[in-house]
């Protein structure tokens, strides 16, 4: 109450506590400083770009710019319901899965509640979480993996959600079905378990599994799933959540109207429909992320993992700075993650063939 008489008989408007203590989200560098046309390697973006059939689609949409969207999605949802099997009204559309996970926290979260993630998770689930004045609980990853123990160990009353990355960012590490399995088992009913599928479509190894069906009988799991990765609509901004229907129904009592840009949801249709785009992408990821694991390993230096992402962590110990920028000189950019608490590390998407050779390359006159 104190506080809010102080906010209230200030000379100035004041944020509620906790917000200006919030780190600002920082994204993967754009540019090099006198480096024309640099290759970007540090946002995860699709390397093969964006379907034709979506590219398409979005510039027919020009031509419906005067109109709202369709607040429901209703052509989308049909179709992300066609493709994975899922019931349409378990599901709920983002501007990207980072508005999910706001929407998962204010929904969940009062003052005094917390979240419980991963010590390297996604950092969106942490800004979300204060936002709302909620605890975040980081639970240690030993060799940068989620530890289902120690995450069970954080759990208290007052957790509302947990949420894995699974595949994580930035770390690429990844759990089984098994363990996700035994995490959920061990949950109390009223915690929310979210399991982050941003990079789902890379992981490949038949251990994985993206908790789909888990989340199909499950009263407390939401699985979230984005266009922004292998289908390379990261500029388009489009997630989308599987959910028990009371959570999906909560989402969209908050959720802002017309959240999906009517280009965004036109070109997600025409995205899911090109399985041959989505096959090459994963396809080449296949072919490239062994490879330059297995030639960063042969420069002395260690690739984390497996990855089961499109890119790499790559530990550079005490020299992740210098790499960075040296790299950057080169036209090459990586992504720093010390704000992460990873400061000895880089991570590094998986280019086209050139990019990863030319990498190596570079590499190669700082690590002979």
């Amino acid at each position: 109450m104190a506080d809010d008489l102080d906010r209230g008989g200030a000379d100035r408007p004041i944020p509620k506590p906790g917000i200006t203590a919030i780190q600002a989200y920082t994204p993967g560098k754009a540019k090099a400083e006198g480096v024309e046309n640099p290759v970007k390697l540090s946002a995860n973006e699709n390397i093969l770009g964006a379907s034709p059939k979506a590219r398409a689609a979005f510039a027919q949409a020009a031509e419906q710019l005067q109109m709202y969207p369709d607040g429901r999605a209703s052509l989308l949802r049909a179709a992300v319901a066609e493709k994975f099997r899922l019931e349409p009204e378990r599901l709920t559309f983002g501007q990207g899965t980072d508005e999910i996970f706001q929407l998962l926290n204010q929904v969940f979260l009062e003052p005094g509640d917390n979240i419980v993630q991963g010590e390297y998770g996604f950092s969106a689930y942490a800004i979300g979480a204060r936002a709302c004045q909620g605890e975040v609980r980081f639970a240690p990853e030993p060799n940068l993996r989620v530890d289902v123990d120690a995450i069970l160990k954080a759990v208290d009353g007052r957790t509302r959600l947990v949420f894995i990355a699974n595949p994580g960012n930035p770390t690429g590490t990844w759990i089984g079905r098994e363990e996700v399995a035994r995490l959920h088992a061990n949950l109390p009913p009223s915690v929310v378990l979210v399991l982050d599928g941003a990079y789902a479509e890379f992981a490949t190894d038949p251990a994985y599994d993206a908790g789909l069906d888990l989340a199909r009988a499950a009263e407390n799991v939401v699985v979230t799933r984005t266009f922004s990765k292998m289908h390379g609509l990261a500029a388009l901004r489009v997630g989308w959540a599987y959910a028990p229907t009371p959570i999906a129904e909560a989402m969209d009592r908050i959720r802002l109207p017309f959240n999906i840009s009517i280009p965004a949801q036109l070109a997600a249709v025409a995205a899911l429909e090109d399985e041959d785009f989505a096959a090459r992408s994963v396809a080449h990821v296949e072919q490239w992320r062994p490879w330059l694991a297995q030639q960063l390993g042969g420069l002395g230096l260690e690739v984390v993992g497996p990855s089961g992402g499109n890119f790499l962590l790559v530990g550079f110990p005490g020299r992740a700075a210098e790499v960075e920028a040296f790299l950057a000189s080169r036209g090459l950019l990586v992504r720093g993650v010390g704000g992460y608490g990873l400061p000895d590390h880089l991570r590094i998407t998986v280019g086209l063939e050139e990019h990863n050779r030319a990498l190596i390359e570079a590499l190669a006159e700082i690590y002979p």
